[in-house]
């Protein structure tokens, strides 16, 4: 299975980055992992409903570069679909039998993911009700990831 995190902004924080590096190397074992990283527009303090619409556009953009046809599209936004570590493994699973060899993964920037972009997904995944960073955002849906493949192989994992 090859997957794919597509993500709007670049991570800064050396501590994020050696996370993102354990998490890829630890899933290794189980898949194909990209992670694929595009430029954040700038955004002001106070931005308008138009300039937030304006920055969500360009970063959608850049992201539909990287959007393939034949990968299922999983889009984490706030009000998508919530679910246990047990039903992500189980999602991950049965996107694996039904002859899905690429999942991609959205992650937006600080505004989050456009509206049309996130239409275009398969699924719309929540992991919670809270607003994180996207750059912690990133490390807590590959740490998903290896859990599921951890439950997939029926391997220990920390509950």
């Amino acid at each position: 299975m090859k997957i794919s995190v597509l993500c709007v902004g670049r991570i800064k924080e050396r501590f994020y980055r050696e996370a993102v590096e354990e998490y890829a190397k630890r899933l290794s074992r189980y898949c194909k992992l990209e992670i694929l990283e595009v430029a954040d527009e700038k955004t002001p303090e106070q931005p308008s409903e138009a300039q937030k619409k304006q920055i969500l556009e360009r970063e959608s953009e850049r992201l539909l570069r990287y959007l393939k046809q034949e990968a299922f599209l999983i889009a984490l936004a706030i009000d998508g679909k919530k679910t246990d570590s047990v039903g992500f493994a189980g999602e991950l699973e049965r996107l694996g039998v039904n002859g899905i060899s690429h999942i991609q993964f959205l992650i937006g920037g600080s505004l989050g993911l456009e509206e049309g972009m996130q239409k275009r997904a398969d699924l719309r995944l929540s992991f919670s009700d809270m607003t994180f960073p996207h750059q912690l955002m990133r490390i807590i849906l590959l740490e998903q990831i290896y859990r599921g493949y951890r439950i997939i192989n029926k391997e220990p994992y920390h509950k």
